[in-house]
């Protein structure tokens, strides 16, 4: 993800976007981590952190809660350095008896001059759903599930 660096065009700004989707689809934190400098700041909902090690930390944390995660991502907007993401993600909460969830929020995020990401803040909010609701079903691309004008 760092070899995209600012500043960022439409197209580049994209494609950052997607690589982060992917690499967190991946659920892999020590290798997202490397996606961020090493005093990068966080604020993911109630939950500030600085620095990779946290980040692991709490990636590990939100797994082990957040089961069969699948998340979209999509360019909301951007300048030279930052960049604007509006998600939704599906898990099965595993502190609610696998209650399937969804998270709709939007993400802001500074990058350096070497393309890590030095600041990322979140907002999120999370919504019960059904079986039948879900989008990102298990072998469907999640950039070919349709969300509706309601949910953007």
């Amino acid at each position: 993800m760092a070899d995209i660096k600012p500043p960022f065009t439409a197209e580049s700004a994209l494609k950052k976007v997607k690589t982060a989707q992917d690499l967190w689809n991946a659920r892999d934190p020590e290798r997202i981590a490397l996606a961020y400098s090493t005093d990068s700041i966080w604020r993911n909902r109630t939950t500030f952190l600085t620095g990779r090690q946290s980040i692991i930390d709490f990636l590990i944390q939100k797994w082990n809660k957040e089961k069969s995660y699948r998340l979209r991502k999509e360019l909301f907007s951007f300048t030279d350095n930052k960049i604007a993401v509006q998600f939704w993600y599906e898990f099965q909460d595993a502190t609610d008896e696998m209650k399937w969830k969804r998270c709709y929020g939007l993400e802001d995020w500074t990058f350096d001059a070497e393309g890590k990401m030095r600041k990322r803040m979140i907002s999120g909010n999370d919504l019960e759903i059904t079986e039948e609701e879900r989008w990102f079903v298990d072998g469907v691309d999640v950039n070919d599930s349709i969300i509706s004008e309601k949910h953007w």
